[in-house]
C-alpha cells in the first residue's frame, strides 16, 4: 500500500482501504472473512470512491458521429460514455439528460450489422453506394437505423469477402454511413449492460455486485442536486483501488491466498471462449458480443496454447488505422495482431497491452500478484497457463470480487426498477 513517512496512506485509494480496515476491526469475530466485507463494504457509500481522472471523464453528445466518438473513445483510452441528448433543456433531470451510453461493444454490433446481410440487403452495400453518389447519405442513414433495429440477422461467414476483406474497414470509414451515423441512434440500441446509474449514497458493496454479478463494465454515480454524472467507477479503478490496499489485513486474508486455494479460474478451459489465429478478426469480435465477455485469447492450430489476446477495446485500430489492413487479403485474428504490433511499435505507444503479448500467470500465484500484475499492465483479464504454455482459465475482475463478497439474499429488492430509465429503442 503507498503510504507517506509516519504511516499516512497517500493516495486516495489507500484511504478508502484504511475505511475498510477501521471497520473490519471492529466486526464481531464469529463473521466469516466475506461476511465481515460485505459488511465493511455496505456501510462504505460510493461517494467514497476517488474521482475518475479528468482525462478519462468524458460524455458524448448525442449529436456526435460515431466516427468521431471512436476517437474520443480511443484518445481517452476509455471503453464507454454516457450520452447527453444535445436538446435536453438545462434543468433536465438526469434520466433525461442521458440517452444511454456508447461503447467499443455497441459499435462492434453496429459494424458487424455493417459486414452483414441485413433482411436480404446489405446495408454495407448501402453505404458504398452513397459514399460514391448512388444514393444520399439520408437514405443510406435511414437503411442503416432500419437494419441497427432488426433483430433479424445473420451470422458472419467466415469466407464472407465484407468480414474478411482488408478493404472493408477502409472504405467503411471513409463512407457517408460512417461519418453521419450519430451516436444517439445506437447509444440505446447496442448497449451491452443497461444505462444503470447509482445515486452518491448508494453503497460500495452495491457498486461491486455491479461489476461483478451483473457484469457491468463500469458504472456513473449520479449527483442528484445536479442532475449530473458525478463519478464514472471503472474495473480499472476498482483494480487500481484493491492493488493500493495491498498490506492491509483485510486485503491480506484475502490476497495472499493461492489461485487454486480460492478456486480460480472459475472456467474450465474446455469452456473457454477463443478464436483460432486463422479466422476472420470479425469472429473475435462477435464471440465476445455474444457470450458477454470482454476479450478472447487468440489460440494456435494446435487449439490450446495461446498466441495473443483480443479485448473489446482493440476495435479501434479497425476503425482508427484501417490503411494497416489494405494489403491483407483477409483480416485474420493472427493478421490482425501482426498489424497492431507493427502500428503501434511505429508510432511509439509502448505502454499498449498488445505489445506486451500474451499475459498469462499460473495457479500457484497469489490473488495479490494477479492484482498486481493486472494494475500494472493496464489490463482487465489474465490468462492462467501451464509450464507449457498451455491454457487452463481466465481471471477477470469479476471472478476476483466474486471471492471478495457475495449478494445477501434480496439484496437488490426493486432497486433495478427505479434507475433503469430504458431509450424508446432499446432491445436490452
Amino acid at each position: 500500500m503507498a503510504v507517506e513517512e509516519g504511516g499516512t496512506p497517500r493516495s486516495p485509494e489507500a484511504k478508502l482501504g484504511m475505511q475498510v480496515e477501521d471497520l473490519w476491526d471492529v466486526m464481531e469475530p464469529q463473521l466469516s472473512p466475506t461476511e465481515k466485507l460485505n459488511a465493511c463494504f455496505e456501510s462504505i457509500p460510493v461517494s467514497s470512491f476517488p474521482s475518475a481522472p479528468s482525462s478519462e471523464f468524458i460524455e458524448i453528445k448525442s449529436d456526435t458521429t460515431v466516427a468521431e466518438a471512436v476517437k474520443l473513445l480511443a484518445r481517452h483510452r476509455v471503453l464507454s460514455a454516457p450520452v447527453v441528448d444535445f436538446e435536453a433543456p438545462e434543468d433536465a433531470s438526469w434520466i433525461d439528460r442521458y440517452l444511454g451510453i456508447v461503447e467499443f461493444a455497441g459499435i462492434v454490433v453496429w459494424i458487424l450489422h455493417q459486414s452483414e446481410n441485413v433482411e436480404g440487403s446489405s446495408v454495407f452495400e448501402s453505404a458504398m453506394k452513397a459514399s460514391e453518389g448512388d444514393i444520399s447519405p439520408s437514405v443510406a442513414a435511414a437503411a442503416a437505423a432500419a437494419g441497427m433495429s432488426s433483430p433479424r440477422y445473420k451470422s458472419i461467414n467466415p469466407d464472407s469477402p465484407t468480414a474478411t476483406c482488408g478493404k472493408f474497414f477502409e472504405t467503411l470509414t471513409a463512407s457517408d454511413l460512417y461519418k453521419n451515423t450519430k451516436v444517439g441512434d445506437i447509444s440505446g440500441s447496442f448497449r451491452w449492460a443497461p444505462f444503470l446509474a447509482l445515486q452518491k449514497s448508494n453503497s460500495f458493496l452495491t457498486m461491486l455486485l455491479l461489476l461483478s454479478k451483473y457484469r457491468m463494465k463500469s458504472i456513473p454515480v449520479v449527483d442528484l442536486g445536479e442532475a449530473k454524472i458525478d463519478n464514472i467507477i471503472s474495473q480499472s479503478a476498482v483494480i487500481h483501488m484493491l492493488q493500493e490496499c495491498a498490506g492491509l489485513h483485510w486485503f491480506e486474508s484475502w490476497g495472499s491466498k493461492k489461485l487454486s486455494e480460492l478456486g480460480l479460474p472459475l472456467m474450465k478451459a474446455s469452456s473457454m471462449i477463443k478464436v483460432h489465429e486463422d479466422e476472420p478478426v470479425l469472429q473475435a469480435f462477435k464471440l465476445m458480443r455474444q457470450n458477454g465477455v470482454g476479450g478472447v485469447p487468440v489460440v494456435g492450430n494446435d487449439g490450446n496454447k495461446a498466441v495473443g489476446n483480443i479485448s473489446i477495446r482493440d476495435i479501434q485500430f479497425l476503425l482508427t488505422a484501417p490503411k494497416i489492413y489494405k494489403n491483407y487479403r483477409s483480416i485474420t485474428a493472427k493478421n490482425f495482431l501482426t498489424a497492431v504490433r507493427s502500428y503501434l511499435e511505429e508510432h511509439q505507444r509502448a505502454s499498449s497491452p498488445l505489445l506486451s503479448g500474451m499475459v498469462t500467470c499460473r495457479r500457484n500465484d497469489t490473488l495479490k500478484e494477479i492484482i498486481t500484475k493486472l494494475d500494472d499492465m493496464k489490463i482487465h483479464r489474465i490468462y492462467v497457463a501451464d509450464e507449457g504454455g498451455n491454457l487452463q482459465g481466465v481471471i477477470t475482475l469479476r471472478d476476483i470480487i466474486s471471492k471478495l463478497v457475495h449478494e445477501p439474499r434480496g439484496y437488490f429488492g426493486d432497486f433495478f426498477d427505479g434507475v433503469l430509465p430504458l431509450p424508446a429503442n432499446s432491445r436490452v
